[in-house]
């Protein structure tokens, strides 16, 4: 899997090292993917139960 660079603030990154740390994560980097994954598959849910809804109201089972 090839690799990318995100720019983030030096502030932003001394929080998501602290946290990384006290989280038990081996670099701030581990837990930004972490986070970030966590993050679109919420998206993705939430996507996916709208899509749902709209099929369930589209054959009158809701309104």
């Amino acid at each position: 899997m090839a690799e990318a660079t995100i720019t983030i603030s030096e502030e932003l990154r001394g929080t998501l090292e602290e946290y990384a740390e006290a989280a038990g994560y081996s670099s701030a980097d581990e837990f930004a993917a972490v986070i970030l994954q966590r993050e679109i598959d919420r998206l993705e849910d939430a996507d996916a139960s709208d899509k749902i809804e709209d099929r369930l109201r589209g054959l009158g089972y809701i309104s």
